[in-house]
């Protein structure tokens, strides 16, 4: 069975370029998302490259509601990166996801330019699993994580342009 959850958060103030080349681009979400969230990721380790397509991931989450509880550990892969249209893809390659019964699971990330100066952040969760296996429907959830992450990672840009801002001024 195939299907896909999809979720979109305006960034009012933040041009699409701004936010695509300095968070979402490279290694800048994972590494925000982290020390932002540390009650949802415990780590990510860089397993091969630099942030651009074929860099490997390794993702520690830890368990929902019980942070002593089962970690969730998977590989992803960055599989495509689109400049121009600011698109990002990863896909999981190893570990507890595919365990779980998903044979793919694709994230997505696109930032949309909404006027001249905001844009949109929109997550796409696109998976298949065995179809003998009806509940992991229900295992799909990423919206309140990812949307907890997208609003702390506007308010860091906003506070990061705000002190560029006031530094330029009063030099």
């Amino acid at each position: 069975m195939k299907g896909s959850k999809s979720h979109e958060v305006e960034a009012d103030g933040v041009p699409a370029s701004d936010l695509w080349d300095d968070i979402y681009a490279g290694l800048g979400f994972v590494r925000l998302f982290h020390k932002l969230l540390p009650q949802v990721l415990r780590k990510v380790d860089v397993v091969r490259d630099d942030g651009g397509v074929g860099t490997v991931l390794q993702v520690t989450l830890i368990s929902p509601g019980n942070p002593a509880g089962p970690e969730m550990n998977y590989q992803e892969e960055f599989v495509k990166i689109d400049d121009e249209n600011c698109v990002k893809e990863t896909l999981a390659i190893e570990g507890n996801v595919l365990k779980l019964g998903f044979t793919t699971y694709v994230t997505q990330l696109e930032i949309t330019e909404k006027g001249p100066s905001s844009s949109a952040i929109r997550s796409t969760l696109e998976y298949e699993f065995d179809d003998g296996h009806p509940e992991m429907e229900d295992a799909v959830s990423f919206k309140p994580i990812l949307l907890s992450a997208h609003k702390l990672i506007l308010l860091i840009y906003a506070m990061m342009t705000t002190t560029t801002t006031a530094t330029t001024t009063a030099a």
